[in-house]
């Protein structure tokens, strides 16, 4: 095959249609082990989560990253069990100036379609990711990339807007940092995923055999992978999508499936703990759930008819004042979820409680009668009508509960009406970003361990929520610690701007979680993946 470098674009391997029809039939047959398989055979996964897109470019949701993490290369990626990254489809990877980022491929790399896996795909898919900018994308953690060069088959030259930035490695191994082959996708417009899935992109340590969206994915290890985890250690596995949790946890405890992976109710988890035909595996948490105020459609919001950006910002005040996070934590998630005060959950570096001080009772409890005197003290009358949307097949079954539990506590307090919705994912995650919902439940499932990646996608001025929030000084302080070598004083841009965000209140943060898969008694592995990371790589798990 010709060099990508040399030559431009390329033509995809004509016995492609056969080779996906070959896949399919070993990847969907019942029982059977191929000869790569682990001794237990093929491994079947349960989730409810949902995919919205295979291509990178198009979703930035915990269920499509969970597929592209299987099946397309990282220049950047972290071994089991760490989440310190390392290059993952390169040999090196160093800032050879302060601005520039150069990234040297392993020779040879070849697509599962038979394509030369060369620097000029890198470059395609970082010009495509900022050329697309899909809101509903991860385009926004390239804030600082300036510009892509492929300087030979394998040299890849990042050059960066500002200096010194302490993020981009991990950035790499982001949403943001998959790498596609430039024959398949588009370069300027989303590619439908029956074309990625027919052009067989796939480079990771799994290709897709069968791809039946939302319904069932089957993946056999892909024989040309190079990258830093090694060989996938069981050569089949098959995902089955659910839309009820409870059917979920019915078919890991009766054996009908072996992983149960996102999400199972706290519930449930419970119950499975005492049952001897499962194991219930924790790992850390970096999972936060909150409500987004969308700064145009909320109550006095910039484009409502009653415009009034102080009556704004004291319906959500008086929303953090009046919510019990602690009897959200207890009730509804039985101790796996804790209460969250802040913007950057408790365990990593820089976390604050900046919201505790400032709503509520001040210790973490609500306090109805500061959050009416918030109100009055702006002019609004009440009570005041909230429209207020979630979701339960994407952020769990716990979410009915959850939101109910919220819909009575700002009603209880006399202060609020609430006209509580729920709409399927798929719908959800476009209304949320077309300003369909002035309130609404969102979930955060980090892309990498710091500080950072819960602020940057969340506020800076052109951000993933898309909720018109705006801020020149926050949006100034976020671009500043990203690039700041002190790790005091990097520490230190990171509380103010907790403190800042927590003024202004454009989301309010509620839980922190842990992670929890539920197995089969035979089932290895999960403790090595269910890391720091937060990625879910299937190649880690054996079965017998």
């Amino acid at each position: 095959m010709t060099s990508a470098f040399t030559n431009g674009r390329r033509t995809l391997a004509a016995t492609a249609g056969l080779a996906i029809a070959a896949f399919v039939l070993a990847g969907c047959s019942a029982g059977g082990s191929s000869g790569g398989d682990s001794a237990g055979g093929p491994i079947i996964i349960g989730t409810t989560d949902k995919i919205t897109a295979l291509d990178p470019a198009g979703s930035y949701d915990n269920g499509s990253f969970s597929v592209q993490t299987q099946v397309f290369p990282f220049l950047m990626s972290s071994e089991y069990g760490s989440s310190d990254v390392k290059p993952d489809i390169a040999t090196k990877a160093e800032f050879t100036s302060p601005t520039e980022y150069t990234v040297t491929l392993k020779p040879d790399l070849k697509w599962a379609n038979g394509n030369d896996l060369t620097a000029s795909d890198v470059k395609f898919s970082f010009d495509r990711q900022l050329a697309i900018a899909d809101e509903s994308g991860p385009s926004s953690l390239l804030y600082n990339l300036d510009s892509t060069a492929a300087v030979d088959d394998t040299t890849v030259v990042f050059t960066l807007k500002q200096a010194d930035d302490q993020i981009f490695p991990q950035i790499l191994s982001s949403p943001a940092g998959v790498v596609v082959d430039e024959d398949v996708f588009s370069a300027d417009a989303i590619t439908p995923d029956a074309e990625i899935f027919d052009g067989k992109a796939f480079a990771g340590q799994y290709e897709l055999t069968s791809y039946d969206f939302n319904n069932l994915l089957a993946y056999k290890a892909y024989a040309g992978y190079q990258g830093l985890l090694g060989p996938a250690k069981t050569d089949v596995i098959q995902v089955k999508y659910y839309a009820d949790a409870s059917n979920l946890k019915l078919e890991v405890q009766e054996g009908g499936i072996d992983v149960a992976w996102r999400s199972l109710s706290a519930t449930d988890i419970d119950d499975l703990r005492g049952n001897d035909k499962v194991k219930v595996v924790d790992g850390p948490g970096g999972e936060i759930r909150y409500i987004v105020f969308n700064f145009d459609t909320q109550p006095f919001g910039a484009t409502t008819a009653e415009a009034d950006p102080a009556k704004a910002l004291a319906v959500r005040a008086a929303t953090a004042d009046v919510i019990d996070r602690a009897e959200i934590a207890d009730q509804v998630y039985k101790g796996t979820y804790t209460p969250l005060y802040s913007y950057v959950p408790d365990g990593l570096t820089g976390a604050t409680e900046s919201l505790k001080g400032l709503y509520g009772d001040g210790q973490g409890g609500p306090d109805v009668e500061k959050a009416k005197a918030a109100l009055d003290a702006a002019g609004v009358t009440t009570p005041v009508a909230l429209n207020l949307q979630y979701n339960t097949d994407h952020y769990g079954p716990g979410s009915s509960d959850e939101y109910a539990l919220i819909k009575d506590q700002l009603e209880s307090s006399g202060l609020f009406t609430v006209n509580l919705q729920s709409t399927e994912y798929v719908q959800y995650s476009k209304d949320r970003s077309a300003d369909v919902y002035p309130v609404y439940q969102l979930g955060w499932f980090p892309d990498y361990s710091d500080a950072d990646n819960y602020l940057t996608p969340f506020f800076l001025t052109d951000n993933f929520i898309g909720n018109h929030y705006s801020d020149q000084e926050v949006n100034d302080l976020i671009l500043q610690q990203a690039v700041t070598p002190d790790a005091a004083e990097r520490t230190a841009l990171i509380e103010q701007i907790q403190d800042k965000v927590a003024a202004q209140l454009p989301t309010v943060p509620l839980l922190q979680g842990a992670q929890v898969a539920v197995t089969g008694t035979t089932i290895n592995g999960v403790s090595d993946t269910l890391d720091a990371s937060f990625k879910f790589r299937y190649g880690a798990l054996t079965k017998g």
